[in-house]
């Protein structure tokens, strides 16, 4: 029988507020991406400034939260853990509250502004006042794409309408690489015009400039390329007809087939090496990124590593009091008071939550610094296993935090610049007992020096790289070598064998 009655419960979880999701959202994010987040923050609150960070400001890894800061759970919101976390009752209290962080401070003694002289004159390298015709952009210039200079070599090429429209359709079918991949059938099809007249119109396209453009394959990229240097004889057909053979160094075939000697051959694999097989690559004006390292790890006075953060990727973030009490002051209504009181909520929120994230960024590096000291001082062979889960236990936060701590940052060494999961690397077993375990990617260097250093006439099979690295102690399996190498993008023996002979010849 079904029965309503009323009843009261009391149940604990975690939860997640939007200032600890922020929170978590923020140290994660790589250097460039919280640059990224912090511009957005600064324009949608007035009441956040950026500030120089000196390189004495870093926070070490042991220090502590600004005093101010509320207990609990939310404490440690940057570097959340999940462990320590502790259970809040469904029902959450707000409070407002207003920690003395290093941040919150008035920005003041900001550089003042130069004069718009003063400006024209840093940037024009004359004395004297500007002119009223002077255009700062005048000087700049646009690169231009592939798609562009074939259009401009179009519009000159082809007097009939027609020819133009059909020339336009197919430029813009060419790849980054310039090649045509799509189908003249289908081009015909969808232009209703006949495959003949297709066809013609690439035809003068593939006469245009970089030479090779417009190609529908490799063989004829590189025939067409030939054909400008009179250098596309029938020998040179047949072995642009075997492109596979050239893959797989099958010199003897390609002879035969070519019906040349191995002179010949010679020459004629000279003159392909010297072509360009990718066209279009020199128009990609791609914008790179620069990697900006999270930290950076130096030698100290008494010869240890040492983990430091890097400045310009730690930006420092300040509450403007003053700014804030001059808006107050003229507040004439509760909901502009209001939006003012939840912008400086907001604004201590981020500044805590930063200050929080470097602290949780030191001490994760500082830890794989200790223990990946052999590394910095003999390199990668004396890299050790390492996991999450004992750089968690060794600072002790939780797994989730240093998993998040360490993706998209990376570490500045004297070695070179790593993503820091590159020091996290799985355990080979050492063909010992008494003997430590091995790290993967010690082992991987180990293979790509074996194979660098082996003769041509003595090429390493994968069994035979087994052995040797047991000989080395180093408990491993054949398909693990081969996983690996594959990894290396080295090839197998028997291509390597080929590719040896092929020199060699």
């Amino acid at each position: 029988m079904l029965q309503l009655r009323l009843e009261q419960r009391q149940t604990q979880k975690i939860v997640i507020t939007p200032q600890l999701r922020q929170a978590i959202k923020l140290l994660q994010f790589s250097a460039i991406e919280l640059q990224s987040y912090i511009e957005n923050e600064i324009r949608d609150n007035p009441l956040l400034a950026a500030e120089e960070r000196a390189d004495g400001d870093a926070p070490s890894p042991d220090a502590s939260p600004a005093d101010g800061a509320p207990g609990g759970a939310e404490a440690d919101i940057p570097a959340f853990d999940a462990r320590d976390a502790a259970p809040a009752v469904e029902t959450v209290t707000e409070t407002d509250w207003e920690p003395e962080t290093p941040g919150d401070r008035a920005y003041e003694g900001a550089p003042a502004a130069a004069s718009p002289e003063a400006e024209w004159l840093s940037t024009s390298g004359k004395a004297g006042s500007p002119s009223d015709d002077y255009d700062p952009f005048a000087t700049l210039s646009m690169a231009k794409s592939l798609t562009d200079h074939l259009n401009e070599q179009a519009q000159l090429a082809f007097p009939d309408a027609r020819d133009r429209f059909i020339a336009r359709y197919l430029i813009d079918l060419v790849d980054s690489d310039g090649y045509i991949r799509t189908p003249l059938e289908d081009a015909a099809a969808l232009l209703s015009s006949p495959l003949e007249d297709i066809e013609r119109v690439l035809g003068v396209l593939q006469t245009f400039d970089p030479v090779g453009v417009c190609a529908r394959d490799l063989a004829e990229c590189l025939a067409i390329q030939l054909r400008e240097k009179d250098r596309c004889d029938p020998f040179m057909e047949r072995l642009l007809d075997n492109l596979d053979l050239i893959a797989a160094c099958d010199m003897q075939k390609l002879r035969r087939v070519c019906g040349v000697d191995a002179d010949d051959l010679r020459e004629m694999m000279q003159e392909l090496r010297a072509l360009n097989p990718k066209p279009g690559a020199a128009f990609e004006h791609g914008e790179v990124e620069t990697l900006v390292p999270d930290v950076i790890v130096r030698r100290g006075p008494d010869g240890e590593w040492r983990a430091e953060l890097n400045p310009s990727a730690a930006p420092s973030l300040a509450v403007d009091r003053a700014y804030y009490a001059s808006l107050k002051n003229r507040c004439r209504s509760d909901s502009e008071r209001n939006y003012i009181a939840d912008r400086l909520s907001s604004a201590n929120w981020l500044v805590k939550s930063l200050e929080q994230r470097l602290t949780t960024i030191l001490k994760v590096a500082t830890a794989v610094v200790e223990e990946q000291s052999a590394f910095f001082d003999h390199g990668v062979r004396h890299l050790k296993p390492l996991n999450l889960r004992q750089i968690a236990a060794k600072i002790g936060m939780h797994e989730s935090t240093v998993s998040r701590v360490t993706s998209n940052k990376a570490i500045q060494t004297p070695r070179g610049i790593f993503e820091m999961k590159y020091f996290f690397t799985s355990s080979i077993p050492s063909a010992s007992a008494s003997s430590e375990a091995h790290s993967s990617e010690a082992v991987r260097d180990r293979i790509k020096e074996f194979i660098l250093n082996e003769s041509p006439g003595e090429v390493l099979s994968d069994d035979r790289i087994v052995t040797m690295l047991k000989a080395d102690g180093i408990d491993i399996a054949r398909r693990t070598v081969a996983k690996y190498r594959d990894a290396l993008r080295i090839p197998s023996s028997a291509a390597r064998r080929r590719m040896k002979r092929a020199n060699a010849a």
